[in-house]
């Protein structure tokens, strides 16, 4: 049995793999395995736990005949063809829940630093700008008591809700169904779509799907409050990103904090770079020592049950 890693990880779990299976890693962090070498690679593999910058195609699946299961180290798998997959016997697994809190509190902290000014203050000091006190120096906005619309209220959206809920926020939401327990335990409101826009923050958690593709556009933004902050954790192809700057830039919304994007890494020079009133985060929603330890430990467990034809332990349904 064959086992490729398409990113580097920590010796102490591909060591743990090689207790069922031959381990082939590639050893860059930073970048991707290039195509022509993934596929090459992936030829006579049975499992191989990919990364979302992993494009897992029609291509691609078609080209590893021996291939058992796909394990993503993420919670997403809008990388991932599922259905063909599904259609080949080809197992597809992801990381959920072992994310959700890190990613809601990354989530929770955007909002804050965006609505306090937080980089850009920061940036002033360092740039040795800061000449004294004055009664507007960098003054932001409250979250506290404010009201925050969540588009999106699976468990990252829902753990968003607890952090909004000791901010005595006004929590609304909308999602593709209820969330019954959400409502009776948060106090959040189910609202229609256009009603969230009216939210002092609107936040994204939603998963990417055809219905949920560039639903933040020109004209979403254009029914948001000029004072509104908007939050993007979900993904990026939420997002048509000319319509978001120009939304900052006309003032139709105040500010924008962002951890996903439409293309990764951003690229130099990119508009987003040079507006004060957007933060962009490299894609650090779950960037803690201790989950990614525990989404590598999973992916491991994931692809030591399907060698040794065992239920994995997350499979995507």
């Amino acid at each position: 049995m064959k086992v490729l890693v398409t990113r580097q990880i920590p010796e102490r779990f591909i060591e743990d793999l090689q207790s069922v299976a031959d381990v082939e890693m590639y050893g860059e962090k930073l970048k991707a395995m290039p195509r022509e070498e993934l596929l090459n690679k992936s030829r006579d593999a049975d499992v191989v736990i990919t990364m979302m910058s992993d494009q897992i195609d029609r291509e691609y699946l078609d080209s590893c005949p021996e291939l058992k299961a796909v394990i993503n180290l993420a919670v997403g798998y809008d990388n991932i063809d599922v259905d063909y997959a599904k259609e080949k016997g080809i197992i597809v697994c992801n990381t959920p829940d072992v994310l959700t809190e890190t990613t809601a509190e990354l989530g929770f902290t955007l909002m804050l630093i965006t609505a306090r000014r937080i980089i850009e203050a920061a940036q002033l000091v360092a740039a040795g700008e800061w000449k004294g006190w004055e009664p507007y120096l960098m003054a932001g906005t409250d979250v506290y008591r404010k009201s925050v619309g969540i588009y999106g209220m699976g468990s990252i959206g829902t753990a968003f809700a607890r952090r909004c809920k000791g901010f005595d926020m006004d929590i609304m939401y909308h999602t593709r169904s209820r969330h019954e327990d959400a409502e009776r335990e948060l106090g959040a409101k189910y609202v229609s779509f256009d009603e969230l826009l009216q939210a002092d923050y609107i936040v994204c958690t939603a998963p990417l799907t055809k219905e949920t593709a560039d639903i933040f556009n020109k004209d979403t933004f254009r029914k948001m409050n000029d004072h509104a902050i908007f939050i993007n954790i979900g993904r990026g192809g939420h997002v048509v990103e000319e319509d978001l700057l120009a939304a900052v830039q006309n003032g139709d919304i105040a500010a924008a904090g962002l951890d996903v994007l439409r293309e990764e890494p951003i690229k130099e020079g990119h508009p987003f770079l040079k507006e004060n009133k957007i933060v962009v985060l490299p894609h650090i929603g779950s960037a803690t020592v201790e989950t990614r330890d525990a989404m590598i430990q999973l992916c491991v467990d994931n692809a030591k049950h399907v060698i040794r034809g065992q239920e994995p332990k997350t499979p995507v349904h």
